[in-house]
């Protein structure tokens, strides 16, 4: 089985600097929690995770069915707990295809494949929530 990891450092008050595939991501708290908002909160970039997945997978799989699109976005919406340890009990995912007489039927089976098949982030968040999808098409 392979392995991967991450490495964040501390670097002062609530800031950490993540190092994710040779890359810099720092982490941080809104200032009134005591941060200085120099970076993104952790749980969002659970939903970033999800959407960059599925994003890559879907590109993947349209272009080997030669489905040109011009443009594609994905939106994750989380649903958070109100108590603590607050975290995520429902995420939906929403993607929005740009593009001329755009088929359906193969955007859809894209997205299935990603999410039931190669989306290694999508397979995890199952198994603890819900995680719906839609489509969305602009002419």
């Amino acid at each position: 089985m392979a392995k991967q990891e991450v490495k964040v450092s501390w670097k002062d008050k609530m800031a950490f600097e993540a190092e994710v595939d040779g890359h810099k991501i720092m982490l941080d708290a809104a200032e009134a929690v005591g941060g200085e908002d120099r970076g993104p909160r952790p749980k969002p970039l659970m939903l970033t995770a999800l959407a960059g997945c599925t994003g890559m997978d879907v590109v993947s799989i349209l272009k080997k069915m030669r489905v040109e699109v011009e443009d594609f976005d994905i939106t994750v919406e989380g649903d958070l707990t109100d108590e603590h340890p607050k975290q995520y009990y429902k995420m939906n995912v929403i993607y929005t295809f740009k593009g001329k007489d755009l088929p359906l039927e193969k955007l859809k089976k894209a997205v299935s494949l990603s999410e039931e098949r190669y989306c290694g982030v999508s397979a995890l968040y199952k198994k603890a929530i819900e995680v719906t999808s839609e489509i969305k098409i602009i002419d």
